[in-house]
C-alpha cells in the first residue's frame, strides 16, 4: 500500500515479477529512455486511439521504479506528455515517466488481465487516484503486453474524461490490441538480436 492524497491509500498491488520484467525491458532495449526507435510506438498509440475514439492512449512499459510511456496519443497531438497535466510533467520527450503507483496500469500489470473502468468513480479503489484529480481521467481500458517469454512487459491502455460505456467490445478490442503490440514488439526484438 502507498500512501498519496490527503491520507488515502493507494492500493497498488504487489508486484512480485518487477525484477525479473526489468531485465527483459533491458534486453529489449525498452522502458529506459525514449529515442527515434519509439516512434513505431507513437503510431501503435495514434492506432489505438483511432480505434476506441479515445483523446488519450498509452503504450506503456513498467519497471520496478517507474511507467515509461514509450508510444503516446494526446488530444492536442504531443508526444512529450505535456497533455497529461502535472503527472508527466515538462512536455519533452524524456518527461514519458511516471510514478511507478500512478493510475490503473500497474493494476493490470500485475492482474495480468485486462481491465474495463466505464466510469472511474464508481470504484472507491480507484475513485481518488491522482491520475482521477490531476488529469480528469474518468473512464479506463487496458490490457497487458504479455510477451513470448511470459513476462507482462507492460500495458495499453485507453482513457476519456467522460465516462464510457466499452462493453464487451471494448474489452474484445483493447486485448486485441495489446496482441497486436506484442507482435510488434517481438518483430522489433527478432530484426534487433
Amino acid at each position: 500500500m502507498t500512501p498519496y492524497g490527503a491520507g488515502r491509500p493507494l492500493l497498488t498491488p504487489v508486484d512480485r515479477d518487477g525484477s525479473r520484467r526489468s531485465a527483459r525491458l533491458r534486453r529489449l532495449g525498452l522502458g529506459e529512455r525514449p529515442d527515434a526507435s519509439f516512434d513505431s510506438f507513437d503510431a501503435l498509440a495514434d492506432r489505438v486511439a483511432e480505434v476506441t475514439a479515445t483523446p488519450f492512449s498509452i503504450v506503456n512499459f513498467i519497471d520496478e521504479n517507474r511507467q515509461f510511456f514509450a508510444g503516446l496519443h494526446t488530444p492536442a497531438g504531443l508526444r512529450g506528455g505535456a497533455d497529461l497535466g502535472a503527472a508527466a510533467a515538462s512536455g519533452t520527450r524524456g518527461s514519458r515517466y511516471l510514478a511507478r503507483d500512478a493510475g490503473y496500469c500497474p493494476h493490470v500489470l500485475v492482474r495480468r488481465k485486462a481491465l474495463v473502468l466505464e466510469d472511474v468513480c464508481d470504484y472507491p479503489r480507484f475513485a481518488g487516484n491522482p491520475v482521477v484529480d490531476d488529469i480528469g481521467i474518468r473512464s479506463y481500458l487496458g490490457a497487458p503486453l504479455i510477451d513470448r517469454t511470459g513476462v507482462a512487459l507492460g500495458t495499453v491502455c485507453a482513457v476519456d474524461t467522460v465516462p464510457r460505456a466499452w462493453g464487451r467490445a471494448g474489452l474484445d478490442t483493447i486485448k486485441l490490441l495489446a496482441r497486436e503490440i506484442v507482435v510488434q514488439i517481438e518483430h522489433r526484438e527478432a530484426a534487433n538480436p
